[in-house]
């Protein structure tokens, strides 16, 4: 599978998908082409304006079911022509109507090194358990929570003076990094899914920093 435009799904902040977007501009990912929030009047939705790029809130409260939002998430992705789905600090499971319309097209990022510490709070959770490298990681996503395969991961050494906002904001600089890295390497073809992993197709270009992919299997 190759990806000519690519739609990112956001609830918050949106500094990822800022870093979506210089990728973009910089010729390193395809265009991105829309931005869905299921938060009303978040940042992420600001940031999609000022870049000139279509951007809209789609109000869960209006579906009468999860199913029918996924349902009207998928139809607005498939409107846009979108050929890959990024997952943008998007706050919701994304269930069967998404998945199934966009099979193996899905990605999200998140602020640990998987499968360790899924779910909310994952620097919090790093912190407590008292870890010393930690991280984010991009991977496909299934109908579990972070439990989809695998694609890249970035390290970061966790301090012993770290609280959960100064570990979380080292990782979200990594996060900055591998997700461009990650799409652009799905969008071109390089990496794809296949019963379940990260199948590589050709060695991948290794970002500079602490980017690790995690396999390097080929048909």
């Amino acid at each position: 599978m190759t990806a000519s435009r690519i739609g990112v799904l956001v609830s918050g902040n949106g500094s990822n998908l800022d870093a979506l977007l210089s990728a973009s501009r910089r010729g390193d990912l395809p265009e991105i082409a829309l931005v869905l929030a299921n938060v009303a009047g978040c940042r992420a939705l600001s940031r999609a304006e000022e870049a000139r790029v279509p951007a809209r809130f789609l109000d869960p409260r209006a579906a009468p079911s999860r199913e029918a939002y996924d349902e009207a998430l998928a139809a607005e992705l498939g409107e846009a022509r979108i050929d890959l789905v990024c997952l943008a600090g998007f706050m919701r499971l994304v269930g069967r109507p998404l998945l199934e319309r966009f099979a193996g097209r899905v990605l999200n990022i998140h602020p640990s090194l998987l499968p360790a510490f899924p779910g909310l709070h994952a620097p919090r959770q790093a912190v407590a358990a008292g870890v010393r490298v930690s991280g984010c990681t991009v991977h496909f996503v299934d109908a579990g929570l972070d439990t989809g395969a695998v694609i890249a991961q970035a390290a970061v050494p966790v301090q012993l003076d770290d609280t959960e906002e100064s570990l979380a904001a080292r990782i979200l600089e990594q996060e900055h990094r591998l997700f461009p890295a990650a799409a652009a390497w799905v969008a071109r073809g390089e990496v794809a899914l296949e019963a379940g992993r990260a199948r590589w197709r050709s060695p991948p270009q290794r970002a500079e920093g602490a980017i690790a992919c995690p396999r390097t299997d080929r048909p």
